[in-house]
């Protein structure tokens, strides 16, 4: 196994260093995405309304990207704003969060520049506001140029929603390729008309605040993924917990369906017996 110790890159606090240095450099995880779940909780311990939560929420967003580009994780996915949020939550609560994103990208594009970061999106995008949309479009433009990390925002996204799209634009294809009779449909095919195309699939899903769901997330890429659930709400949530999530997915042996070493050695045995 080759550790980390002579090579903690700059950047990261004590705490992150320290887990960072039990590593394998080897097994990093290629596409990180996490689900954050908490800010309502977070607030409400604190006798405070859900938009403070969400306030806080945006220092964890900082660290978590930084320390994640740091270490050079090609790709990371964040589940900013469901579908569901977008439908479902009162429209104070949708406004403030349209804003709290327009105020994010506005101030952290410096940031982003500054750490290699390329922003891009996913869901759909031209149900949001104009102005937020316009902004959104902004910052994309501005980190462009990066060649680093890739930071995806899920931005009224649903993965039932997704799959639809792509069901549709399959079908949009094939009738602009010689009508339907033309349509192929198998996985390599759906997964090119998935949002996340650009991507590979995540190796690894982060939970916060201890829920044991994927809340419509990345359904379809998901589905080899390792999943690591932590009862820290996600405006606590700092690098060193995405770190210890890293050690956390090393510890498991992904088999993507088949045996491990000692179960196929056994198998090899038992079918020459």
């Amino acid at each position: 196994m080759t550790t980390l110790h002579d090579k903690v890159p700059k950047g990261l606090n004590h705490k992150e260093a320290e887990v960072y240095r039990h590593l394998d450099s080897t097994k990093l995880p290629r596409h990180i995405a996490i689900i954050m779940d908490g800010n309502g909780r977070w607030a409400r311990r604190r006798h405070m309304p859900r938009v403070a939560g969400h306030r806080a929420g945006v220092a964890a967003v900082r660290s978590t990207v930084e320390t994640a580009a740091r270490i050079h994780i090609p790709a990371l996915t964040l589940y900013a704003f469901s579908e569901e949020n977008w439908k479902k939550r009162p429209a104070s609560e949708v406004g403030f969060l349209m804003s709290l994103l327009s105020r994010y990208l506005k101030a952290e594009v410096p940031t982003l520049n500054e750490n290699n970061i390329r922003l891009e999106y996913i869901g759909r995008e031209y149900e949001l506001p104009r102005d937020v949309q316009e902004r959104m479009g902004w910052a994309r433009a501005a980190t462009a140029h990066n060649t680093g990390m890739v930071l995806t925002l899920a931005l009224n996204y649903s993965a039932r929603t997704e799959l639809v799209d792509a069901f549709r634009s399959m079908i949009r294809a094939a009738s602009q390729n010689g009508g339907i009779d033309h349509l192929r449909i198998d996985e390599q095919t759906v997964s090119e008309h998935l949002y996340t195309r650009h991507l590979p699939d995540p190796d690894l899903v982060v939970r916060t605040s201890g829920e044991l769901r994927l809340s419509n997330f990345l359904l379809w890429q998901l589905a080899y993924a390792e999943i690591y659930v932590t009862s820290t709400l996600w405006p606590d949530f700092r690098g060193v917990h995405l770190l210890e999530g890293i050690a956390e997915y090393q510890k498991r042996e992904r088999r993507y369906g088949g045996l491990n070493h000692n179960d196929a050695h056994h198998q090899a045995e038992v079918v020459k017996a």
